[in-house]
């Protein structure tokens, strides 16, 4: 039996399996208990320019279908990143994407600059964080802003370029095709869920921050939803993130329109998940048949035609 190939393209790149972590949920740690390069990529935490502490604790709640986190993206900053995380990673052969965030188009774009260096593969731009020139609104909420600051960041860097988007946009389509007409070389979709949860005997908030965002398999048909709408409305390759954690989760996000997916709060759960899903994706497609990734990905069908 021929061996199937799990390798797809997201723009120039290449990587050798569709799985890959989603920003903030992957760190060094985890080569202690896996190969890291069995990855197709490797995803950074988001790193904004400098040193950041990040929101007030309690950070983190468990939900029934997921968890809430108000990280508040706590950096140690450019420097940081330059000089101990890049060298690094540099001793893996996965391509290296570094997800970056700011709160205005000036340091995101002076953050961009300085991350095309050497040995990254692409950038991943947060642009799911408050902007604090429209009123803390993200960037991603509206399609004007949106090209906006994908306009700023093209123009700092040669580097592909990915738009995570957010799901708490009543516009998702055309944010993403805001970001593709402004050189987004793909679309990450998406970034989590604005939530909310309160203890009923203290009657406070769960996190210190008091909202958060809301991650894990409850909002998986959101972001499933979101991949499909962006996959079959942009050129560019869309990349799923939203409640993946089984093989089943893999497969709809692919046969939805995704070129590849994100894995995140599933590895809280088993520090081991993504290795296993590239095993069981392998697994599967050898016992169906399946030569190459490129027979499912977009194949859903749709009774009746295209759905709106």
């Amino acid at each position: 039996m021929s061996t199937s190939d799990l390798s797809v393209k997201v723009g120039e790149l290449t990587f050798a399996n569709p799985i890959m972590p989603a920003s903030g949920t992957f760190s060094e740690d985890l080569s202690d208990v896996f190969d890291l390069d069995v990855l197709g990529a490797h995803v950074l935490k988001t790193i904004m320019h400098g040193k950041r502490a990040g929101n007030p604790t309690p950070r983190v709640c468990d939900l029934q279908g997921g968890m809430l986190n108000a990280i508040g993206i706590p950096s140690k900053g450019i420097d940081d990143f330059r000089d101990r995380m890049l060298p690094y990673w540099s001793d893996y052969k996965a391509p290296l994407v570094v997800s970056i965030s700011a709160h205005s188009m000036d340091e995101f774009a002076r953050l961009a600059a300085e991350v095309s260096l050497p040995g990254v593969a692409a950038i991943e731009a947060n642009i799911s964080c408050p902007n604090i020139e429209a009123d803390g609104n993200a960037f991603a909420m509206r399609p004007d802003t949106t090209a906006e600051v994908m306009r700023r960041l093209r123009a700092e860097t040669d580097l592909p370029l990915w738009a995570k988007l957010t799901p708490n946009t009543g516009e998702p389509v055309a944010v993403a095709l805001a970001a593709e007409a402004e050189g987004a070389d793909a679309i990450v979709t998406a970034n989590t869920a604005l939530g909310m949860s309160i203890d009923v005997r203290t009657r406070q908030p769960r996190l210190g921050n008091v909202m958060g965002g809301m991650s894990g398999p409850a909002v998986k048909p959101i972001a499933l939803r979101m991949t499909y709408q962006c996959a079959h409305a942009c050129r560019v390759p869309v990349i799923g993130c939203g409640g993946i954690a089984t093989l089943d989760d893999v497969l709809e996000f692919l046969i939805a329109g995704a070129a590849a997916v994100q894995v995140g709060t599933a590895t809280f759960q088993s520090p081991t998940v993504m290795a296993r899903l590239i095993a069981e994706l392998s697994d599967w497609m050898q016992a169906q048949g399946v030569t190459s990734l490129g027979e499912i990905i977009g194949s859903v069908q749709i009774p009746g035609g295209e759905a709106a």
